[in-house]
């Protein structure tokens, strides 16, 4: 995709207009500062977006066909306003409209700051700054039956474990999912992964859906939530979440910071397998750690986000489901790892585009933080390891949303 600056030949007076542009849409972040409570964006972000078009359609195309099925008065997000579903819908439709004038970035500017607002991600100034990290598709060596070699499960949903919510009515209604299983007709947390990995507490019931390696692939496919098996015979099935024991997420790189392990400049993906290599010794003590356990399943297509929709590499990002709209679209500024060919780190490069809000994780709560989905492979893999800089957000909303009524769906 070409820069805003690149604009076609056929479009006249580009730097003029360009800067008319700027300015315009620096008041329309102002503007949609203001609909939020805050003050006014002092730095513009530039709308340029590093990808191409066919990329961010197909994206979108998803994340319609999940608020399709909503009712359009059903609230998907919180934060950094009260966004409903029919809302995101006329946005997303809108902005695809857009495409027309795609080729001309003029004509699409101006479009653009005719019709949408930027809402950066928070309504609190001191929390615009997000962390956004990467996450991908692994592929493990798996085989369907245990075997000497292949000895660490892959489990699916135990039939004992039991989703329920609390209810409170005090200070106000609300509601809390809980996690757990019967024990002597109490209602007790589900077993950790201590419990599981060590203890043996789900081993030999017949929920095991296929078996690994390596633990650390096993431990970093929790991680990720979803994966390729490339089994002995060649084929490759897919696997996602499907669950999860409903214990806390604890970030075992924290833990090998905080003592000194690793330092924290130091710290990727990378670094944490190296380290969990070096150290077998330890393993289970830093794996236990991180209580949450994840149960998989068999996919026909994906990985599938949190809107059971396929994930588009460098376009899905991850965020807490609590608190921003399900399948919005949101533009993106911040840095992306520079890679050599072996891999290794080289360098930052500043980096902007659209993205579909189209998953969540264990590890992404609070405004500040966000996963960009980098899709499947050894770059991706590298790339996502890496990944691990500031950055702003900012999410995508209709002027007039009366006027979407005109749209076609």
């Amino acid at each position: 995709m070409k820069s805003l600056y690149q604009v076609k030949n056929r479009c006249k007076r580009c730097r003029a207009l360009l800067q008319t542009l700027v300015v315009v849409l620096y008041f329309a972040l102002a503007s949609a500062a203001c609909t939020t409570g805050r003050a006014p964006v002092s730095v513009m972000p530039s709308l340029t977006d590093d990808l191409d078009r066919e990329s961010l359609h197909m994206a979108l195309r998803r994340s319609v066909s999940y608020l399709e099925k909503l009712p359009p008065d059903r609230i998907v997000g919180e934060q950094p306003r009260r966004f409903t579903a029919g809302e995101v819908l006329d946005s997303l439709l809108a902005f695809e409209k857009s495409f027309d004038n795609w080729d001309c970035r003029e004509c699409w500017m101006r479009d653009f700051s005719n019709r949408f607002d930027l809402i950066p991600s928070s309504v609190d100034s001191r929390l615009e700054t997000v962390l956004f990290t990467g996450y991908y598709q692994p592929v493990i060596e798996g085989s369907l039956a245990p075997t000497p070699e292949y000895a660490y499960p892959i489990y699916r949903m135990p039939a004992d474990l039991i989703v329920t919510e609390r209810v409170n009515l005090q200070p106000s209604q609300t509601s809390e999912k809980m996690i757990g299983r019967l024990q002597r007709e109490e209602f007790v947390p589900y077993y950790s992964r201590r419990e599981i990995d060590e203890l043996g507490s789900l081993r030999g019931r017949g929920y095991e859906i296929a078996w690994v390696k390596n633990p650390i692939d096993l431990f970093f496919l929790h991680i990720q939530g979803s994966g390729i098996l490339q089994l002995e015979d060649g084929r490759r099935l897919l696997i996602g979440y499907a669950g999860a024991n409903g214990r806390p997420y604890r970030s075992i790189g924290r833990l090998l910071i905080d003592r000194g392990k690793i330092p924290q400049e130091e710290m990727s993906m990378q670094r944490l397998r190296r380290y969990l290599l070096d150290y077998p010794e330890e393993r289970n003590e830093i794996f236990s750690y991180n209580e949450s356990y994840v149960f998989f399943r068999f996919l026909e297509e994906g990985p599938l986000g949190n809107l059971e929709v396929p994930l588009t590499p460098g376009r899905s990002i991850a965020t807490d489901a609590r608190l921003f709209p399900k399948g919005a679209l949101a533009f993106i500024f911040t840095e992306r790892p520079v890679l050599d060919a072996a891999g290794q780190l080289v360098g930052w490069q500043p980096f902007s585009r659209f993205v579909l809000n189209q998953d969540t994780g264990g590890a992404i709560r609070g405004p500040q933080r966000a996963d960009l989905y980098f899709g499947t492979g050894f770059e991706a893999e590298a790339g996502a390891g890496y990944m691990n800089r500031p950055g702003k957000l900012y999410f995508l909303s209709l002027k007039n949303p009366s006027a979407a009524s005109s749209i076609e769906r």
